[in-house]
């Protein structure tokens, strides 16, 4: 195995256990008697300047060398990948994610990378589907031991297991990441899509052609906060994916529900989405194939009570921060602008570079642009199936604030 060390006074993060290693911090790499890189995915041994063990983890090229798997040191194998699983099911069967029966929850995450000590990894659970995304080479690698852990832990629960991590892989190890199915049940065909329960409401995901892994699990908190405050009102709800936040507002009480996004395919799945939930939101609502900002400068001011935005990350890198910010701003500005006097916008920033306070503050710079008075109400987060690690402040990515405008 591979070991890492590190420079001087580079290893007291990982002494307060901080699971990532970063480029800059490495002082040489050895592998057997020889200073040599590890290959992409391997697990290797991280140690101080002064030879003190500090961790195991999963070696990856680029600005995070090690993804630390655990501070102990004990052997990476099945049982090790079992243990971990198992304790993230059992917290979510203690928040009653893992509960059995008609209407539940049945769609949420299970593997929250470093917020459930797992860097590199997410698990997605569309009832009796896992679906797998591996953020790191050494996950990828990782992914069949991690399908027989699920298979142990869910039995006849699980029908199917599917790997989609090729459409987000940062890692270029010269690996073959076409998605598919690690595993599906005997006498069962490969699932493309089902219908899930989201607090009654029922969504159809699909894994396979949808975004990330196939529904914005992220937002269900903040989807029911919009259902409460959609009675009457005329609500817009832009970047709309496949509409959770629509189904919510109709589920509500809405008067009306327009839904914009730019994309086609999202646009025919929220049709579906609303025809599912029953033929009385069908006239309550629209849809629109259009760039949501485009939509928003061309509708008439006072025309909403109620704006939800949600855009999709606008820096994914600290080098585009700058940018993100200044497009907040405008897309806030224009919410602020054009809502109706009295009107609630719920907005939001799932870029994890963009930390809670340098968003208000473009919020706040939005606000202060229109002129108009801008209360907070609320101040949101993602849900409790995506936890922070508390030594890794970083999790955090997902922020929003509900405002009310005079």
């Amino acid at each position: 195995m591979a070991k890492i060390v590190l420079k001087k006074g580079k290893g007291e993060s990982l002494k307060r256990f901080h699971p990532w290693v970063f480029s800059g911090a490495v002082h040489k790499m050895v592998l057997g008697k020889k200073e040599e890189e590890p290959s992409e995915g391997d697990i290797v041994e991280v140690y101080s300047h002064d030879n003190e063990y500090l961790g195991k983890g999963h070696y990856q090229v680029g600005s995070i060398t090690v993804r630390i798997l655990t501070f102990d040191n004990v052997e990476i194998n099945s049982d090790f990948w079992y243990n971990m699983l198992l304790n993230a099911y059992r917290e979510r069967e203690a928040l009653s994610f893992a509960e059995e029966g008609p209407q539940k929850t049945t769609a949420y995450r299970l593997v929250h990378g470093e917020g459930d000590f797992l860097p590199g990894l997410i698990i997605d659970i569309y009832g009796s589907v896992a679906v797998i995304q591996a953020h790191s080479a050494g996950m990828f690698l990782s992914r069949n031991e991690i399908a027989e852990a699920l298979k142990k832990i869910y039995g006849s629960r699980l029908s199917a297991i599917y790997d989609k991590s090729a459409a987000t892989a940062p890692f270029k190890a010269g690996l073959d990441l076409n998605d598919g199915f690690l595993w599906v049940a005997d006498g069962i065909e490969e699932p493309v899509e089902d219908v899930v329960y989201e607090n009654g409401n029922k969504f159809i995901v699909n894994w396979v052609e949808g975004q990330k892994t196939g529904f914005f699990l992220d937002q269900r908190d903040n989807r029911a906060l919009v259902g409460k405050y959609a009675a009457g009102k005329r609500v817009l709800n832009l970047f709309c994916y496949t509409g959770g936040f629509s189904i919510y507002s109709l589920a509500g009480g809405a008067e009306s529900v327009d839904s914009v996004d730019s994309s086609k395919k999202a646009m025919e799945l929220v049709d579906r989405n609303v025809e599912l939930n029953g033929s009385r939101y069908v006239e309550k609502h629209t849809s629109y194939c259009d760039d949501a900002i485009e939509f928003m400068r061309n509708c008439g001011a006072d025309k909403y009570d109620m704006m939800i935005v949600d855009p999709p990350a606008f820096a994914k890198h600290r080098g585009a921060l700058d940018n993100a910010l200044r497009a907040y701003k405008r897309l806030n500005a224009l919410a602020i602008e054009k809502i109706k006097s009295g009107g609630i916008i719920f907005t939001y920033s799932c870029s994890q570079v963009v930390d809670k306070h340098a968003f208000a503050l473009a919020v706040f710079s939005a606000a202060a642009q229109t002129g108009r008075k801008v209360r907070i109400l609320h101040r949101l987060t993602q849900p409790a199936d995506h936890p922070v690690n508390i030594y890794h402040p970083e999790g955090e990515y997902l922020k929003g604030l509900v405002l009310y405008v005079e």
